[in-house]
């Protein structure tokens, strides 16, 4: 689904946001999220997604989060595992964030995302007062140009065949970033659908990230919920990644 302004506005209206918070003095430049967005959306990029952090205290200004995808730039899989590079704007208005962007890949056959957190794809960020049109072009065509070694780290995943106890471990290893309880390892192990069987780390690491972040496993005798909160979902993301890397 791609979303329009009308739309962005309904689900976070903090993207908006052009007053100041109270507590900033004169000297901080506010950029507006919007802005950003529009930019992005005028570069070919499309809104998938939209979230802002819940706050009463700080309502207008919190932290959100928008999604972006090119309907003109895929990786393309075996057997039609196709994916999509992403674009991650995470900003706030409260004088405490710049705009951060993060490299994800959208998967077509689970309708899963993920987000790379690598040497190669970390966090870069736009600070508001430096903020131009230009500046935002510079940061999309860096991401973009580290694209074939996305798609060369994913086909060293796929490369990377795992013996069972090695799997195991990934997974004991995975559930242990979002819980203490004792999990079943089957539950996060058990692929739910034929593109991800097999032991290579590329499909391993995706069933284990989705049932994770989606809470399809139980924990202490009792299902786990889903990760609901952005910011949850995207440190989880990224520590997955980083583990999968371990096993390389």
């Amino acid at each position: 689904m791609n979303y329009s302004i009308e739309q962005i506005k309904a689900i976070a209206p903090s993207v908006f946001t052009e007053a100041k918070a109270s507590h900033l003095t004169d000297k901080y430049i506010q950029t507006p999220t919007i802005k950003v967005v529009e930019d992005l959306m005028n570069l070919g990029w499309e809104v998938t997604k939209v979230q802002e952090v819940k706050s009463r205290k700080y309502a207008g200004f919190q932290k959100h989060l928008i999604m972006f995808a090119n309907p003109d730039i895929m990786i393309k899989g075996q057997n039609g595992d196709d994916a999509q590079p992403q674009i991650l704007l995470t900003n706030s208005h409260d004088g405490k964030a710049a705009f951060n962007f993060r490299v994800g890949v959208f998967r077509f056959v689970c309708e899963n995302g993920l987000v790379i957190s690598d040497a190669d794809f970390g966090v870069m960020s736009i600070r508001h007062m430096n903020y131009t049109f230009e500046s935002l072009q510079a940061r999309v065509a860096e991401m973009i140009s580290k694209l074939p070694g996305l798609v060369q780290k994913i086909n060293l995943f796929k490369s990377k065949t795992l013996t069972e106890t090695q799997m195991n471990d990934f997974a004991t290893k995975a559930a242990a970033l979002r819980t203490k309880k004792t999990v079943n390892i089957m539950d996060v192990l058990t692929p739910t659908r034929t593109e991800d069987q097999g032991n290579d780390l590329w499909v391993v690491f995706n069933r284990v990230q989705e049932k994770i972040l989606g809470g399809s496993y139980t924990s202490g005798g009792r299902k786990a919920r889903s990760v609901k909160n952005f910011q949850k979902d995207i440190q989880l993301n990224e520590q997955l990644f980083e583990l999968a890397e371990a096993y390389l």
